[in-house]
C-alpha cells in the first residue's frame, strides 16, 4: 500500500508503514521473524509474557547486534488484574570494578564517556556482567504460561534452519566490520571471505543454536554459574576481562514498582531509577502541563523549542540525580511532584539557554532492541533489551555464539560522580517501556532503542499521541528532535524554514538521519481490540491477531442440520 500522506496543522508527515488491527492479541517488535515467533506463541495458547520472552529470544537470533543472553534489559508488565510491575534485568558492574579503572581522555565532553584506547566500549574490559537471560527466565517464572523449552522453540528452529539477512542487519555489519574482523567467531559468522553478509544472504548459527538447545534444557543457571558461565569468563580473562563466574552466579532479577505521573487525565507508567525514562517522562509532562500543547500546534518553532528546553532541563537534573538507588539518593517524589514542575517552568524562556544547570537542590546504547506485545486476556509486556552498543563490545565467547556485551560504557568514566563505576553497581538507562492508562483503562504501550534519546524520543510520541490526537502509526513516524544541551539535532522531516527559526532563537541546530530507533507499541481501542504499529527507523513489524476458536459446541458433520440450537 502506498504511504498515508496526513497533515498536521500545515506539517505533512508521510507514514511510511501501515498499522495491524486484531482482538486476540498484538506483537511488535523491531524484524518480523521475532513478530512471527510472538504471534506462534500466542496463536497456540500462550500469554503476552510467553509471546514476549519468545519473541525476545528469538530476536537474539535475527537482531544479533542489539540484543543477547549476555545483555540487560527492563521488562515492564502489566497484567490482566491491573498490577504493575517493572523487572529490572539491568547489567552491573564486576565486583573487581573500580572508579578508576579507564582513564578518560583530557577535554573530551563527559557525556561521550571516551577513554584511552575504548577500554570502556570495546574488549573484554568493557563486558558487565550479563543479566538479560535470568530476567527472561524470571518473567517467565512468575507471569507467564508456558515451559521455557517452548518458548524458545521458534528461536532454535530460526538459529539452526537459518534466515534471510535484511538490509538493516547487512548495514550495521558493514558499520561494525573494523572491529568484528579482529574476533575470529565474529568474523567467520558475519564477515565470511572478508565481506559483509549482503542482504538476502542466508544465515545459519550452529552454534549459537546448540546454546540455546543447552538453555532451553538446563535453564539460566547454564550462564549464571554453570558451564556457559565458565566458558564466558575463561573466555574474557584470557583478554583480560574481570566478569568472573561468581559475578554471573550472583545474578538476580529485582521487581521494582513503576513510576507513575498524570498528564492531562492520562496515566503514564514508566520505570523508576536505575532507568531515568519513568522520572524524568513525568517532570517533562508535569512542565508542560501548563502550556497549550495542542494549540502550539505539531512541528511548530513554537512547540519545537517548549520541547528542546525541557530535554534540556531533564538532562542536567538526570546527570546529578538519577542512578542505582542502591548507590546514590533518587529523590524520585521531589523530580516527579506538580511543585517542582513549577518550580522548573518558570526559568523556561523564548530563547535557548545554551547550558541548563540542575536544580540547587539535587545531588550529584545505542543499539538496543524493544518489544510490545498484549494478549486478549488484557496482559501487557513492553521491554527494552541491549548488549549496549552495535555488536555489544564487539567480542565472542568462541564456540557458543554469544556476543559480549560492553554495558561498562554506559558509566561515567570519571571518580566521584552520580554514574561513576561502583562494584555490583547496576548501570543507569534510558529505556522507556511506557504504559499509558485512561480512566483505568489502557490506552497505549510503547518503547524504543536509541541509548539517550529513548526516552526523549518516548516523551515526543506521548506528546503527539496525547496532545495533537495523532492515530498510533502517525505518532510514532513523525520526525523527533533531540538535544540534552549542545546541539539541537533534527530529523530530515523538519523543514528548513523552522530549522533556520530554530536558530535564530539560539538553538545550535543540527541535521541528522535518525533520532533514536525504530519504536513501536499498541493502542487500545474501547471495542476491546488493539491496534500495532512500528516506524521506518528499523525493521519494525507487527503481528495482529484475528479470529479464533470455533463457537462451543460446533463440530464438522455431513448430516442435514435438522434441529435448530436451542
Amino acid at each position: 500500500m502506498p504511504p498515508t500522506l496526513v497533515g498536521r496543522n500545515g506539517f505533512p508527515l508521510v507514514c511510511e508503514k501501515q498499522p495491524a488491527r486484531g482482538a486476540r492479541g498484538v506483537v511488535c517488535s523491531n524484524h518480523p521473524l521475532a513478530s512471527a515467533a510472538g504471534a506462534e506463541v500466542l496463536l497456540a495458547g500462550g500469554n503476552a509474557v510467553d509471546a514476549a520472552i519468545a519473541t525476545l529470544f528469538a530476536l537474539t537470533v535475527v537482531e544479533p547486534m542489539m540484543v543477547g543472553l549476555t545483555g540487560g534489559g527492563v521488562c515492564h508488565l502489566r497484567m490482566a488484574d491491573g498490577t504493575h510491575a517493572v523487572l529490572d534485568g539491568l547489567s552491573a558492574a564486576p565486583a573487581a570494578a573500580t572508579p578508576e579503572m579507564y582513564r578518560p581522555i583530557p577535554g573530551s565532553p563527559p557525556e561521550e564517556r571516551e577513554t584511552e584506547g575504548k577500554r570502556n566500549a570495546v574488549g573484554a574490559l568493557s563486558v558487565a556482567v550479563p543479566a538479560a537471560l535470568r530476567g527472561w527466565t524470571h518473567a517467565l517464572a512468575r507471569h507467564g504460561t508456558w515451559p521455557l523449552a517452548d518458548v524458545m522453540e521458534p528461536a532454535i528452529r530460526l538459529a539452526s534452519r537459518g534466515f534471510r539477512v535484511t538490509p538493516y542487519l547487512s548495514d550495521c555489519i558493514a558499520d561494525a566490520a573494523a572491529d568484528l574482523a579482529r574476533d575470529a567467531d565474529l568474523a567467520a559468522r558475519f564477515l565470511p571471505g572478508g565481506s559483509r553478509l549482503e542482504a538476502g544472504t542466508r544465515l545459519v548459527q550452529g552454534a549459537y543454536a546448540e546454546t540455546l538447545r543447552a538453555v532451553a534444557q538446563e535453564g539460566p543457571d547454564l550462564l549464571h554459574g554453570g558451564a556457559l558461565g565458565r566458558l564466558m569468563a575463561e573466555a574474557l580473562a584470557r583478554q583480560d576481562g574481570i566478569v568472573t563466574l561468581a559475578d554471573l552466579a550472583g545474578v538476580r532479577t529485582l521487581e521494582r514498582a513503576p513510576i507513575r505521573g498524570t498528564y492531562r487525565g492520562f496515566e503514564v507508567f514508566g520505570p523508576p531509577p536505575p532507568a531515568s525514562a519513568g522520572v524524568h517522562v513525568a517532570q517533562m509532562l508535569n512542565v508542560l502541563e501548563d502550556f497549550d500543547v495542542a494549540a502550539q500546534g505539531f512541528g511548530t518553532v513554537e512547540g519545537l523549542h517548549l520541547v528542546a528546553e525541557v530535554l534540556k532541563m531533564a538532562f542536567a537534573d538526570r546527570a546529578v540525580a538519577t542512578a542505582d538507588p542502591d548507590f546514590v539518593r533518587v529523590p524520585v517524589a521531589m523530580l516527579t511532584s506538580k511543585d517542582y514542575a513549577a518550580r522548573r517552568r518558570a526559568m523556561l524562556h523564548m530563547a535557548a539557554a545554551q547550558a541548563w544547570q540542575a536544580d540547587p537542590t539535587l545531588t550529584e546504547s545505542n543499539c538496543t532492541t524493544h518489544v510490545t506485545v498484549a494478549d486478549a486476556a488484557g496482559n501487557i509486556v513492553a521491554t527494552t533489551q541491549t548488549i549496549n552498543a552495535l555488536f555489544g563490545a564487539r567480542i565472542a565467547v568462541p564456540g557458543t555464539g554469544l556476543i559480549c556485551n560492553n554495558y561498562m560504557h554506559n558509566f561515567d568514566p570519571r571518580p566521584d560522580f552520580a554514574l561513576s563505576v561502583a562494584p555490583g553497581k547496576r548501570v543507569y538507562t534510558s529505556m522507556a517501556p511506557t504504559i499509558v492508562l485512561k480512566d483505568g483503562a489502557p490506552r497505549y504501550a510503547l518503547g524504543l532503542p536509541g541509548g539517550l534519546r529513548i526516552f526523549p524520543s518516548a516523551f515526543q510520541a506521548l506528546l503527539n499521541l496525547i496532545d495533537h490526537a495523532m492515530p498510533l502509526q502517525e505518532a510514532l513516524e513523525a520526525p523527533r528532535i533531540w538535544t540534552m544541551g549542545n546541539a539541537l539535532e533534527l530529523e530530515p522531516a523538519i523543514p528548513d524554514t523552522v530549522a533556520e527559526a530554530l536558530a535564530a532563537m539560539g538553538h545550535a541546530v543540527k541535521r541528522v538521519k535518525t533520532i533514536g530507533g525504530g519504536i513501536n507499541g499498541i493502542a487500545f481501542e474501547p471495542d476491546g481490540s488493539m491496534t500495532g504499529a512500528a516506524c521506518w527507523r528499523a525493521d519494525g513489524s507487527v503481528a495482529a491477531l484475528g479470529g479464533g476458536l470455533a463457537r462451543a459446541g460446533v463440530r464438522f458433520s455431513t448430516e442435514p442440520n435438522t434441529k435448530a440450537p436451542s
